[in-house]
């Protein structure tokens, strides 16, 4: 009887240890979670904020730039702040990518936050956690929604210029298109519609319009192209030219641009199409109606893009300066 008891308490040992071995060999997979800097950095939101607010007060069109390259960053190989970095002898930039060359902007906003972060805290924030931060404070200081930002990326070790060519959208992408586009970043449409609607604030440069309000015919407001037309010439001498994407609340980011495209005043190509006969018509009607339906959508949207391929854990590092490889 003993030595039985004895020979199952033992089988029963093994079997304890087993199991927790397996255990830890399996991989361990962090979370994002919006507390993640409370205990190493409980100050790095706060420094956030102020730097990035600082930077929308020197210039409005800011808030547009820094929520565009959050969207810029996470469409290609997740929130990583691949985009941040510069040409080096092992990285070929994605800043030089056609949709983000002389456009996208607000690299050395973000710098210069991740330089106060490291006065605070070195070595402890990432520069793709201060992206996501920035886009909502940025979206917030403009009169748009806030959001509670989940944390903990970590930052990549590589770009691909490949990646930015193909995956970020075009001004002159249908909606079938867009949708697919986004729906293979786990986006819906609705949250592609919320998310457009930044181009609410910000500016586009004439050559992403100009064959919009010249050749669109029946589809675009007839007064709203001449006006256009005025400050973008036909001839590529005007190109980088600049117009603000939305005429009536250019620096807020509001629900105005929905009303603009059922107006047929949208100025890209791919801001129309969303309503122009498609599937998307009803949500830019909705949008257009019920301001607090679209703030809410828009913030849940930004967390879920959030959430694209980040790099956490083991993975990645925390870089020290944002433009390169620690």
């Amino acid at each position: 009887m003993a030595s039985n008891i004895a020979s199952k308490s033992s089988c029963f040992s093994m079997a304890s240890i087993g199991i927790i071995v397996l255990l830890l060999s399996l991989p361990c997979e962090a979370h994002l979670s919006s507390i993640f800097y409370d205990s190493t950095c409980p100050n790095a939101l706060a420094t956030i904020r102020s730097s990035i607010r600082t930077a929308i007060a020197r210039e409005r069109r800011m808030a547009a730039s820094l929520i565009r390259l959050h969207f810029h960053d996470c469409f290609v190989q997740g929130c990583d702040a691949s985009i941040l970095l510069d040409d080096a002898p092992s990285i070929t930039s994605e800043k030089n990518a056609g949709p983000n060359k002389e456009s996208a902007r607000g690299y050395e906003v973000i710098e210069e936050a991740k330089t106060q972060v490291e006065k605070v805290c070195p070595g402890i924030v990432s520069c793709s956690d201060i992206i996501a931060v920035a886009a909502r404070d940025a979206s917030e200081y403009v009169g748009g929604p806030s959001w509670t930002v989940k944390l903990g990326r970590r930052d990549s070790t590589t770009a691909s210029l490949s990646l930015a060519e193909s995956n970020l959208p075009s001004f002159r992408d249908g909606l079938d298109r867009l949708i697919s586009r986004f729906a293979s970043k786990g986006l819906n449409a609705r949250d592609m519609v919320a998310l457009s609607s930044s181009h609410t604030i910000g500016q586009a440069r004439c050559v992403t319009f100009r064959d919009r309000i010249y050749n669109n015919g029946s589809n675009i407001d007839a007064n709203f192209a001449s006006t256009r037309r005025r400050g973008c010439p036909t001839d590529n001498s005007g190109d980088a030219k600049l117009a603000p994407l939305d005429l009536v609340t250019p620096n807020q980011l509001d629900n105005n641009y929905f009303k603009n495209l059922i107006q047929k005043k949208g100025l890209l190509e791919s801001d129309q199409v969303l309503f122009s006969g498609g599937t998307t018509d009803s949500i830019v009607s909705e949008y257009s109606k019920t301001p607090a339906t679209f703030k809410s959508d828009f913030a849940a949207a930004m967390i879920k893009m959030g959430d694209i391929e980040p790099l956490t854990g083991s993975s990645g590092v925390i870089r020290n300066i944002c433009n390169s490889i620690n």
